[in-house]
């Protein structure tokens, strides 16, 4: 029976044998089609590319952001340069009291010099060679025996050496709060530059079509905003021909007292001697002959600004000094609504009050933009408005 076994034929569906290549080729297919449905049920949808006004949006939030990590960025750099300073003036003491221990321990070496010439060592030799001078006088109770003079010497060579040891520790942990500052200012300058690298990135990617319907929306925004800034102009013509309207008219004869002297609207409040127009007409100059140079985040001039750093800048050209950043600034002098807005008055935007602005009047205002643009002017509706400051 067993030899009958091996005569046997392997049965195979529709007579063909399982080796042959039509039924490789079969198995191969269905395999194929079975791998592709399979990762067409499990793979993830592709993501519709974002339209135009989607990467504009995506943009300008960028460009806020990389506004905001800029003047944390000043902040930082503003407290290491004082940290530095600070440093500085701590190792500068150890100088000094090294000088100073140094001159003390030679009025003790005098005295040691004195007694080793008499031919004897003593214990102000015995005090130059110890550990310390406090273990030394636990063990010997030498105080008692010095002269007055030698008391002296000792208690100045101490005294230097605490003060030596002292400042030694301010600037070790000067050193250690600078190094820690400059760290952040590392990190805050690297979200900076991702910021705006994603920014470049988004815009690399848009085809040549999608550039012209950028461009064209970011017209449109500019046109909307200077309409904006020429209905203020013509509030603030009005408002002016009605102040002149005001002073020409003769002063009242009848028995009242008022002399016409009032201080005028909200706007002129507190200004009508002319002492800050004259200091808004410096500080505009000022701003106008920056007008051009490009905006570099961190820079206070003079080829390049940032946005705080030209208001900076523009401000101490009238001899006011303002702080470094546009969370400081919003701080200093008056607050301001927008309809009394003066020429020289700073106009702050966004919530987190990261831009800043030199007004100009009618509506428009002098500043450094972003980063790819230049000082210009440009109306004050172009960004959303924080609120004013009137610096002086």
């Amino acid at each position: 029976m067993p030899a009958l076994a091996s005569h046997r034929k392997s049965r195979t569906r529709t007579g063909v044998r399982a080796n042959t290549p039509a039924v490789g080729f079969t198995t191969a297919a269905l395999a194929s089609v079975t791998l592709l449905s399979s990762q067409s049920a499990t793979a993830a949808p592709t993501e519709p590319n974002p339209s135009v006004e989607e990467v504009q949006k995506k943009v300008d939030d960028l460009y806020r952001q990389a506004g905001t990590a800029t003047q944390q960025y000043n902040k930082a750099k503003e407290e290491t340069d004082t940290q530095r300073e600070s440093v500085d003036r701590a190792l500068d003491q150890v100088a000094r009291s090294a000088d100073k221990v140094n001159e003390a321990r030679r009025d003790l070496g005098t005295y040691a010099a004195a007694q080793y010439r008499a031919g004897a060592v003593g214990p102000t030799a015995a005090l130059m060679f110890a550990d310390s001078p406090e273990s030394y006088f636990e063990q010997t109770h030498l105080m008692d025996r010095m002269t007055d003079r030698q008391q002296q010497a000792v208690e100045d060579f101490q005294k230097e050496q605490r003060s030596a040891a002292e400042q030694r520790a301010d600037a070790t942990k000067s050193l250690e709060t600078l190094t820690e500052s400059q760290a952040t200012l590392k990190a805050g300058k690297q979200r900076v530059q991702n910021k705006l690298a994603a920014a470049r990135s988004l815009l690399a990617e848009l085809t040549a079509e999608e550039k012209a319907r950028l461009a064209e929306l970011e017209r449109e925004k500019e046109q909307e905003a200077r309409r904006q800034a020429e209905a203020k102009a013509e509030k603030e013509a009005e408002r002016r021909r009605q102040e002149a309207a005001r002073q020409e008219q003769p002063p009242a004869t009848g028995g009242g007292t008022g002399t016409g002297a009032g201080t005028g609207s909200g706007a002129g409040a507190g200004v009508s001697d002319g002492t800050y127009a004259a200091k808004a007409q410096k500080v505009l100059a000022f701003a106008r002959a920056q007008i051009g140079k490009p905006y570099v985040w961190g820079a206070t001039g003079p080829s390049s600004y940032d946005c705080s750093g030209l208001t900076a800048a523009a401000w101490r050209e009238a001899g006011v000094q303002l702080p470094r950043t546009t969370w400081d600034q919003v701080e200093v002098g008056q607050r301001v609504a927008t309809e009394d807005l003066l020429p020289g008055d700073l106009i702050f935007f966004y919530d987190d009050i990261s831009h800043v602005g030199i007004y100009k009047g009618d509506g428009m205002m002098i500043h450094a933009p972003k980063p790819g643009a230049n000082v210009r002017e440009e109306s004050i509706y172009y960004m959303p408005i924080y609120g004013g400051v009137r610096p002086a």
